[in-house]
């Protein structure tokens, strides 16, 4: 990473709309040097006030549903609107090298070519699910950089959708129709978060089973919600045609003003904010634990004799933590 500019200046540009520092920033705040962290912590403190007025959505849905090619047609649909969109797409990564396919750009080749629009490829890394431990902080610096709507994507079904639930204010699900049985292989749980969802590739000879698998989960959605909850839109859209786009989008600002109407967005946004905070905590301890000396002494030798069965993953573990208590 090039030599960091200090906070204030780096904020001031960010604030200023350069893409070159707005790029740095989010290098810096992925960054998980201790020195990175600490002027991170500094920037996100200055661009606070920036921040909060976007409209926040996070999008999934199975591999195959065409997230990035959805977000390409809606982003520059949005565009051609006035609006400025930045998306954060979490790509997965290597669980042996690192690597990331970060493919996101090719798929949105529209937005990628804009200065209307932003696209950050995120490689997972290790946090569970495939959310990028630094995704939040890139909202804010996005935000800060007067990006009114904001795009999470995540790597698809899984538990990535619980973390990404809970830091925006919309969660929309994608979705394909499939032959046979429509609502096959859909777990409860994906269902009962969405605040919107869409049957995608609803064009040319798929037109006619979006709208099936569309009936289908609007009938699942009915069961699953209580009498007393609002019902969630199930709608179709094709990102080639732009059918139905303009009905999500409108699906997703009704969905923030009903938030907004009751209080139930500042309540939603600052649970989010406590959440944060401990899911903060909690990644700095574990760095701290992975950093630290004395452990660093006894992981490698545990690791040997636990994969041999002379030691148990239990006990193993017990000694480190042992270990990291008294040498904190």
């Amino acid at each position: 990473m090039r030599q960091t500019l200090d906070p204030a200046t780096l904020a001031e540009q960010v604030v200023a709309g350069s893409r070159a520092h707005i790029a740095r920033a989010l290098t810096l705040v992925e960054s998980s040097r201790p020195d990175h962290r600490e002027k991170a912590r500094e920037l996100l403190e200055l661009l606070r006030p920036y921040t909060g007025r976007a409209v926040r959505v996070g999008i999934s849905g199975v591999p195959g549903a065409g997230k990035s090619t959805f977000i390409n047609a809606m982003g520059t649909r949005l565009i051609e609107q006035g609006h400025k969109i930045a998306v954060l797409a979490v790509d997965p990564s290597s669980s042996r090298s690192g690597g990331s396919v970060l493919g996101d750009r090719t798929r949105m080749a529209d937005l990628a070519e804009t200065d209307a629009a932003f696209i950050r490829p995120s490689p997972s890394g290790t946090q569970l699910g495939g959310v990028a431990r630094a995704t939040r902080e890139g909202m804010l610096i996005m935000e800060a950089a007067g990006f009114d709507t904001i795009w999470v994507e995540t790597v698809g079904v899984g538990q990535s959708e619980v973390a990404v639930a809970g830091m925006v204010d919309t969660f929309l699900l994608l979705m394909i129709a499939r032959t046979g049985d429509q609502l096959q292989g859909i777990k409860r749980g994906i269902l009962e978060m969405a605040d919107v969802i869409t049957v995608n590739k609803a064009d040319g000879d798929g037109a006619g089973e979006a709208r099936v698998a569309a009936r289908e989960l609007a009938i699942a959605m009915r069961l699953i919600k209580g009498a007393d909850e609002p019902r969630t839109p199930v709608l179709t859209s094709s990102s080639y045609t732009g059918d139905g786009l303009d009905d999500v989008w409108k699906a997703v600002l009704n969905h923030r003003a009903i938030l907004e109407a009751d209080g139930s967005l500042d309540a939603r946004r600052a649970a989010q904010q406590r959440d944060w905070m401990w899911a903060l905590v909690r990644d700095d301890l574990e760095t701290a634990l992975i950093r630290n000396p004395a452990v660093k002494a006894i992981a490698g030798p545990l690791e040997i004799d636990v994969a041999g069965g002379q030691v148990s993953a239990v006990e193993a573990a017990a000694q480190i933590m042992d270990t990291f208590r008294a040498n904190f």
